[in-house]
């Protein structure tokens, strides 16, 4: 069956650095862009960026661009999320989601994903 399993997460200190990896199984990664979202208490869910099926084209939110770097492994099926220097504002349920859309693109509206990890928690807080 489709899985998508997140892990990494954790509490670090503001401006520290933290990688999450996504593992996918279950379907043909290599056809599905991949995307971040992420998820605080009592906020709607957020996109973080993205990854087209290739890894050639990446997209993030203003949020995080420049501090989040999002890479994938098409021979592992595993996506990552680079966080550098990070905030307490980043503190959030980080998820992985597939999307089968259209080779190249990157969406950012969650209802536009198939596939959904269970979620990995990351904390910034000194």
């Amino acid at each position: 069956q489709v899985q998508l399993v997140e892990s990494g997460g954790g509490l670090v200190q503001p401006g520290d650095s933290l990688r999450v990896s996504c593992a996918a199984s279950g379907f043909p990664f290599k056809l599905f862009a991949m995307g971040w979202f992420r998820q605080a208490p009592g906020k709607a869910r957020e996109f973080v960026g993205g990854i087209s099926t290739s890894g050639g084209r990446t997209y993030y939110s203003d949020s995080v661009n420049g501090r989040f770097t999002i890479s994938r492994d098409n021979a592992r099926n595993t996506v990552y999320l680079q966080m550098a220097n990070l905030k307490p504002g980043d503190t959030a349920v980080y998820y992985c989601a597939a999307d089968r859309g259209e080779p190249g693109l990157i969406r950012r509206v969650a209802d536009s994903y198939d596939y959904w990890g269970q979620g990995t928690q990351v904390t910034v807080s000194s």
